[in-house]
């Protein structure tokens, strides 16, 4: 094995609502988990627990999902998170212009208590009240 070779492989995450198969794209252009906001970007993460606050806060009635993902191009961290909230990046939350494409469905998770969703939405609302609306 090379130096610059790994055994492992990173897997990606993206938690939402939306119904996707293997194969599908998740790609910019359509409407946010979060927002009525046409994205720019599609957001995934390298963390488990971020691709579930992911599907627990994303907007409508379907179920919660958290899918595998691969990036189809380049990769950038998500400003969004790691220079206003996680500098550093430990949640491992990135965006790309380009397309992810859906490897499967995680299907066995668990996610956080009532009482800590509860505490994430209300701090959510207090910052969209705020003015710094930042998830996407």
């Amino acid at each position: 094995m090379s130096a610059n070779a790994s055994m492992f492989s990173q897997s990606f995450f993206h938690g939402t609502k939306a119904d996707l198969k293997p194969g599908d794209l998740i790609e910019v252009g359509y409407q946010s988990n979060f927002s009525e906001a046409r994205l720019s970007w599609v957001y995934f993460a390298g963390t488990l627990d971020a691709a579930i606050w992911g599907a627990e806060l994303a907007n409508g009635n379907g179920r919660e999902r958290i899918y595998v993902v691969e990036p189809t191009g380049p990769v950038e961290d998500d400003p969004n998170l790691t220079d206003k909230r996680f500098p550093g990046n430990p949640t491992l939350s990135y965006r790309s212009r380009e397309p992810l494409r859906v490897l499967a469905e995680v299907t066995r998770w668990h996610g956080h208590p009532p009482e800590q969703r509860q505490q994430m939405k209300d701090s959510l609302a207090r910052l969209q009240a705020e003015g710094a609306d930042i998830v996407d």
